[in-house]
């Protein structure tokens, strides 16, 4: 699998809110340690030199879960921004950390409940770098 490329702007605000969200106990040592290490795994580019094809903060996703042909869409956000009713999950979710990064028709490994299961992501509805929206 390729490398997994985030935005500059997108890796600092994690950076930021991983580090607040560790001062106010609202995330877990093991948590972060896993969303640290996919960012800095990751290649860092502008905004604007992210393919259009790359889940980024503020995405809308269409995924496919490969063991039951399930499909979901929701928006990965800020922890501030989540709400469920919304389909808005925080980038603190083992889901939107395991797909951060990652290309369309990508399929990535994810630990649920019920053991490991694969999801493939399907499309990108909306990307904000894709619209120009470089300031979200």
């Amino acid at each position: 699998m390729s490398k997994l490329i985030i935005n500059r702007l997108d890796y600092a605000r994690i950076k930021k809110s991983i580090s607040d969200a560790k001062q106010f106990k609202s995330i877990t040592n093991t948590e972060a340690e896993k969303l640290l290490q996919e960012l800095d795994a990751a290649k860092i580019v502008e905004p604007e030199a992210i393919p259009s094809n790359v889940v980024t903060m503020n995405s809308i996703v269409k995924l496919s879960f490969l063991n039951n042909d399930k499909n979901i869409q929701f928006q990965i956000v800020y922890p501030e921004q989540a709400n469920i009713k919304e389909n808005k999950i925080s980038i603190f979710s083992p889901i939107a950390t395991a797909l951060i990064g990652y290309k369309v028709s990508d399929e990535v490994e994810w630990i649920v409940p019920a053991g490991l299961t694969r999801i493939r992501i399907d499309e990108i509805i909306y990307q904000p770098e894709a619209a120009g929206d470089f300031d979200l």
